[in-house]
């Protein structure tokens, strides 16, 4: 992209990613570079080059990739107005949730597959993140595992999810809801998107999952399927924010452990 001037830097600087929005003549880019660990960069270009965004991108909702290099390791889109709702009222404002809601069910609506031991595979992660350093306590470590170890095995069927669906990833510009960043893209169960949603903002403000589920249709979560998805979520929050040094993020996955072994221990 000769002649490309950097806009801004718009990374998070939480890993080894750099993403900068950059203006060339009478366009707007987003120009995202990651490293050789950086294993999120596959998955999103997996996401572009699967033909599954196009959903959205058609639509305006979701950036069009422009130029890739899977070797080197950069993509490149167009660039899409809007503000992250992220830390904002509209994080937290029930028809941004329902719009989020109706987009989200289009993109889940697109394919199936069986899961054949996806679920059985996520609980084997949930185990490993505990053999990687971290701040739970011993105790309550110690109860995680035999938790997990006493997990049935739910194999529902997968869809094509975000992976991080949460207003960290929605611009809004004026009436519109858009998306970004697909990172964590891959088929699982449709409920894993909601899963980050359930401990921030309807934890908030429940009247935004109401409005949610207005926009999205059904409610596919199995009350044991659910507990075993936030249950791994809360482990692997508290553990990855510990290792990239996230406090807040870090506080938030102890938060979800601790809640959800009182909610077991109140049945």
């Amino acid at each position: 992209m000769p002649a490309a001037d950097v806009v801004a830097d718009l990374s998070w600087n939480q890993v080894e990613t750099v993403v900068l929005r950059v203006r060339r003549r009478d366009a707007e880019f987003v120009v995202k570079a990651a490293g050789p660990d950086a294993h999120h960069f596959g998955r999103e270009l997996d996401a572009h080059l699967s033909g599954l965004l196009s959903v959205w991108c058609d639509t305006g909702h979701a950036p069009v990739l422009r130029h890739h290099d899977r070797e080197a390791r950069v993509l490149v889109t167009a660039w899409l107005p809007g503000e992250l709702a992220y830390r904002t009222p509209w994080g937290v404002d029930p028809e941004v949730h329902r719009r989020a809601g109706v987009l989200l069910r289009e993109f889940h609506a697109q394919a199936v597959r069986p899961s054949e031991g996806t679920d059985a595979a996520a609980t084997v992660r949930a185990r490993a993140w505990l053999d990687t350093p971290h701040a739970i306590a011993p105790d309550v470590e110690a109860r995680l595992r035999s938790m997990l170890a006493a997990l049935p095995a739910i194999e529902v069927d997968l869809v094509p999810t975000h992976g991080d669906w949460q207003p960290r990833n929605w611009l809004v510009d004026g009436d519109e809801v858009r998306v970004i960043d697909f990172g964590r893209f891959a088929f699982r169960p449709a409920a894993t998107d909601f899963a980050r949603l359930a401990v921030q903002e309807w934890r908030e403000d429940p009247a935004c999952e109401a409005a949610f589920f207005d926009g999205y249709g059904d409610d596919p979560r199995h009350p044991e399927h659910w507990l075993s998805i936030r249950l791994r979520e809360a482990i692997a929050t508290a553990c990855w924010a510990h290792q990239v040094g996230d406090a807040e993020f870090e506080a938030q996955g102890h938060r979800m452990i601790a809640e959800l072994l009182a909610e077991v221990d109140a049945r």
